[in-house]
């Protein structure tokens, strides 16, 4: 045996045939989903350690075990296929979790003829389930005795390997899995994400499997299911905490409720066959007419093989890149608009480009001479098979997500550009869309979608009931045989997709629609007119902006302001700051973008989440409850008197109102208004603008009396004013749905803020995602808000809503709202005092 910590021989734990994975009558471990390795179908009935190290897993039921080689490698051997079905019966585990073996010695014995009766195979697996740090390379593929040389493995490379990662002890747990429908995509990138912030390496097991929690598709690949249980086993110098880390991720359910209710599943849709009608499911309601037009996937010709592997593995390097660049982009824009729907689904596919079992499948097959789109395409295929054959229909649908990537990295390949010539008001068809293919045909202003195939559980229905498209799936491959250009109604709500329609049926969905159109063109016809409530109120819409650019549409929308300019927009993505005269330009840009409207500009808010290049901050336990906001402005001042000295020059002054985040405490306050009034007297200002407060946390909710004795106005930032008021992290993928500032608890903040502001006479707007929900707009008027800051697209919708509602009633069906005891009760309240049109 060599053993140099990189290079080990691997002798046979059986006697009998050799196998290699691929014959395996197993789809996941055919698939080498668990990793690469070897089987053996045994002839003996004693299971021998095939190297020197310790036990590190130990099946409940004793029919598998784990070992760790002293060189980190670490080998699972399991014994039969489904021989967990058998509940310990017929097997001795001769060592347990923790012992010192060595290369030959006996681990495992069991009952041949009883074990070999009743499980579905005895062949055995000897399974490198770290195989993203090793390569495997057999020896021998034909039959072998016990002890001969079987294996030999060869560490990556010191980097990957990582072996000083796992010093230290090990430590295991146990939990039930919370997540509904267990370890699909999402839990299984959170568990992923979860393993990834700690050094120590991170094994997740189930029914004698094993899968890194570094791998999104070797998690999937366990088909663990929702309150099933499973062992986590962690070693490294951070073990402990990353044990805790896993099992809370495990143990605490990603939400569903912030998905719309998923219509019923395919296989109970039973209807009758109707001339001219393919029926499907709806993934998402709507219903349009339009003509049809199909979709084709990528199709590959036949490999010759033999090709150069250099070459092609630099082609696929420079195809992922190029695939990872533009999912970055998504990324970006999705957090920029808050769609968090969007973000967790491409963040995952982000998380699947990494995963080492798709990689080194690719890299395998290049370096055997395949080319890289068929390496890339028979990989992918390789992990959607893995994830049909779960028996989890959950799992199924998120293969979807793999085909996916298979088809924007072919794309980038092969040089082709990611674009449908797909014509506006156009009806979808294809066999099954991804959601990179989704963003691409909303932004072309395509009428409606339908799938022969998909689910209604998809990221792609998720993605389509987010941007109110309709969709529909499950419509069978009769879909595909449909002429292109043929007008056809799709209707979602009812499962339908009319394939002959007569021109009075296209008459009736054609004034469906435009009386749906109507309703938001009445809106956006009175956006330029004041928003007054029933009795006479004026409620100030206005919008949330990041440039000038944004603050133009705005201002085409109809806003009656600037409610909130975030200025990060100019410290972000650059190596040094803007100096004064670059920041007085872009002010002056955005208040000129808004004719005679006023504009709020809120100081710079970084630190906690928000990080600058050209300005190191500690590291802290607990960012968002550090240097951030207004405490970072203190502790960094001449950053902000750089961006005071701007704003104190932009014209006409009166215009511009400053907006200071982050306030706890009053003697912040006044510091920033001493130092306003020494510049301007330096800067020869004779009128000092007015200074606004960010109610953001509850601190300045709960002394806004006191604060609106010194400040000229307050705007509540709800998003973070949620997060720290229920203790839940905003961004935190387990617990963002919850964050819902329609909670009581906030509503009591908001009415106090607009209590002490009153006392003072000091006007409160709300300029956080609240202010955009038009469910929230009453009970907001009725706690005495009077300035809403949206986003531009929504200025005559909030506008529109304001004006149906009477403020005494607001005020009194608001204080009964104070007296719910969750978010859903309130938002159940609003829709019966408030029905949305």
């Amino acid at each position: 045996m060599h053993n140099n910590n990189k290079e080990l021989t691997l002798s046979a734990p059986l006697s009998g045939p050799v196998l290699t994975l691929a014959k395996v009558p197993d789809a996941v471990f055919a698939s080498g989903a668990m990793g690469d390795g070897i089987a053996i179908d045994p002839i003996n009935d004693t299971l021998y350690s095939p190297c020197a190290g310790v036990i590190i897993h130990v099946a409940r039921t004793g029919h598998a075990l784990t070992v760790r080689a002293d060189n980190g490698a670490e080998i699972l051997l399991h014994l039969g296929l489904d021989t967990v079905e058998l509940n310990g019966e017929g097997f001795s585990m001769l060592v347990k979790d923790g012992t010192r073996v060595s290369k030959g010695q006996p681990l495992l014995r069991y009952d041949l003829d009883k074990v070999g009766q009743q499980c579905k195979s005895l062949v055995s697996l000897l399974i490198l389930t770290n195989s993203q740090d090793f390569q495997v390379r057999p020896i021998t593929l034909k039959a072998v005795k016990v002890g001969e040389p079987l294996l030999h493995i060869v560490a990556r490379n010191s980097s990957t390997a990582n072996v000083a990662d796992v010093s230290g002890p090990e430590v295991h747990g146990h939990v039930l899995v919370a997540h509904r429908g267990g370890l699909h995509a999402r839990p299984a990138a959170l568990i992923r994400q979860t393993a990834q912030g700690f050094k120590s390496r991170s094994q997740l097991h189930f029914a004698g499997k094993s899968a890194p929690c570094n791998s999104l598709i070797g998690l999937m690949g366990l088909a663990v299911g929702e309150q099933d249980q499973v062992q986590v086993s962690c070693q490294g110098p951070d073990a402990e905490a990353a044990l805790q880390a896993l099992l809370t991720a495990l143990a605490t359910a990603l939400p569903d409720d912030c998905h719309a209710a998923a219509p019923v599943s395919v296989a109970s849709v039973k209807r009758p066959a109707e001339a001219g009608v393919l029926h499907g499911v709806c993934a998402a309601p709507g219903l349009v007419g339009g003509p049809l037009f199909r979709l084709n996937a990528i199709s590959l010709p036949v490999d010759t093989g033999n090709h150069d592997p250099l070459q092609q593995l630099q082609a696929l390097d420079t195809a992922l890149n190029q695939v990872r660049s533009e999912i970055d982009g998504t990324l970006a824009q999705a957090k920029k608009h808050k769609n968090a729907d969007e973000e967790a689904i491409f963040a995952a596919h982000l998380a699947l480009l990494e995963d080492p079992a798709l990689l080194d499948a690719a890299q395998q097959a290049i370096e055997q001479g395949t080319a890289a789109t068929h390496a890339w395409s028979q990989s992918i295929d390789v992990q959607c098979e893995v994830l049909q054959h779960t028996g989890s229909a959950l799992l199924a649908e998120r293969a979807n997500d793999l085909r996916d990537l298979k088809q924007r990295v072919l794309r980038a390949v092969l040089g082709e550009a990611w674009h449908y010539d797909v014509p506006a008001g156009a009806i979808v068809a294809a066999h099954e869309l991804t959601p990179s293919d989704l963003l691409q045909l909303s932004a072309q202003g395509v009428a409606g979608l339908c799938m022969a195939e998909g689910g209604a559980t998809s990221h792609v229905a998720i993605l389509a009931r987010g941007k109110g498209l309709p969709c529909m799936v499950a419509l069978g491959s009769a879909l595909l045989d449909q002429p292109q250009g043929q007008s056809v109604v799709l209707d979602a709500d009812g499962g339908r997709l009319e394939l002959t329609p007569n021109a009075e049926r296209l008459a009736e969905v054609r004034q469906a629609q435009i009386d749906r159109q109507q309703r938001r063109d009445a809106q956006q016809a009175k956006a330029h007119l004041p928003a007054e409530t029933r009795n006479g109120v004026h409620i100030e819409v206005v919008a949330n902006v990041a440039s000038s650019a944004e603050a133009a549409d705005a201002f085409a929308n109809g806003a009656d302001g600037v409610g909130l300019l975030r200025t990060e927009f100019l410290f972000v993505d650059r190596q040094t700051a803007p100096d004064v005269e670059e920041q007085r330009s872009a002010y002056q840009a955005v208040i000129d973008a808004m004719g005679d409207k006023s504009v709020i500009i809120r100081t710079i808010d970084v630190g906690g989440d928000k990080q600058l290049d050209y300005l190191p901050l500690p590291i802290e336990a607990n960012p968002v409850l550090g240097l951030r906001g207004i405490r970072l402005a203190q502790a960094r001042p001449e950053i902000l008197d750089q961006q005071l000295r701007a704003l104190l020059q932009v014209s006409p002054l009166r215009r511009c109102r400053i907006l200071l985040p982050m306030v706890t405490e009053v003697d912040e306050l006044l510091q920033i208004r001493q130092r306003v009034d020494a510049l301007c007297v330096e800067l020869g200002v004779s009128q000092r603008p007015e200074i606004g407060v960010m109610i953001e946390v509850p601190a300045a909710a709960l002394q806004a009396e006191q604060l609106a004795e010194h400040a000229d106005f307050l705007s509540i930032g709800t998003n973070d004013l949620s997060q720290y008021t229920l203790a839940m992290d905003r961004d935190h993928a387990g617990l963002a749905a919850r964050v819902d500032a329609l909670h009581p608890a906030l509503l009591r903040l908001i009415a106090m803020t607009c209590e002490g502001a009153a006392v003072h006479k000091r006007w409160v707007g709300v300029c956080g995602a609240l202010a955009s929900d038009p469910l929230a707009t009453p009970v907001l008027i009725g706690l005495g808000v009077t300035e809403l800051s949206v986003s531009p697209v929504q200025i005559g919708e909030i506008k529109d809503r304001a004006r149906q509602v009477h403020e005494a009633e607001c005020q009194r069906l608001s204080r009964d709202l104070l007296k719910l005891s969750s978010a859903a009760a309130v938002r159940h309240a609003c829709h019966q005092h408030w029905p949305l049109r």
